[in-house]
């Protein structure tokens, strides 16, 4: 499937003909349809989501990665798309994360996963490995990631957390709002469009590191592998992007 999925993508991309260019996306979506259906079935059961609502979710993040897909880059389109349909799907699952009640079998594991990360942390491992985790918590690494997926998936960003660091300089959201009214910014029409300008303004791979991280919730390491970098270079981008969007939208307010 893979295979027929970058071929189709490539005669998609180059087609000038509307008809046929219709057609082509017709048959990749068909054709990748299957892709979504495995990765919704492998969130649904945690989730407590109905199947049919993450696959329809999941489609919409297959069309997007048809949109976004770079030809000329070395990335396999099964593998870029899975990150956008998991992308869209943890942002549905933000959004329900209130409603959602996690059996209690799967509370009890996230908690003995935290306890575990813990431990590691404590003897100098700064990013745990699912396979160090799951020897300690006891089950397999395969339940150790799709519990961690779930739980990453209701999990909101605060704005004092941590979106990068690099050389002892971490960088937060509220570093980067330039106003101490945080429910004012939230609610701006004229904020909201401020950015969306700022972003437009910003060179090609700055932006393309925004629109993967915010619009399409990609972690750092999905879009090292997408974009053919270094997690560190990622997160050299991102806070360069975000620096650059500051003075941007500093700029404006000064006129």
């Amino acid at each position: 499937m893979s295979e027929e999925l970058d071929r189709q993508l490539l005669a998609y991309k180059t087609c000038n003909d509307e008809k046929k260019k219709r057609m082509l996306h017709l048959q990749i979506v068909e054709n990748a349809m299957q892709l979504v259906k495995k990765i919704a079935c492998s969130i649904t059961v945690q989730a407590g989501i109905s199947n049919e609502d993450l696959i329809q979710v999941g489609s919409i993040g297959l069309i997007k990665a048809i949109e976004f897909f770079n030809t000329d880059k070395n990335t396999k389109f099964k593998t870029y798309a899975s990150y956008f349909i998991r992308g869209e799907i943890k942002h549905y699952l933000r959004d329900k994360a209130s409603i959602i009640k996690a059996p209690r079998e799967l509370q009890e594991l996230v908690f003995k996963i935290s306890s575990a990360v813990k431990q590691l942390k404590e003897k100098g491992f700064d990013e745990p490995t699912e396979e160090q985790i799951a020897e300690i918590v006891g089950v397999d690494e395969v339940k150790i990631h799709e519990v961690m997926e779930i739980e990453l998936c209701k999990t909101t960003l605060s704005l004092d957390q941590a979106i990068s660091s690099v050389d002892d300089d971490d960088l937060t959201l509220i570093d980067k709002i330039p106003s101490g009214d945080y429910q004012e910014i939230i609610t701006s029409n004229e904020n909201k469009i401020m950015l969306e300008q700022a972003i437009e303004k910003l060179p090609a791979d700055l932006k393309e590191i925004i629109e993967l991280s915010y619009y399409h919730d990609l972690n750092q390491r999905e879009i090292s592998e997408i974009l053919h970098i270094s997690q560190m270079q990622v997160s050299r981008r991102l806070k360069k992007a975000l620096h650059k969007m500051y003075e941007i939208i500093e700029a404006k307010e000064d006129i």
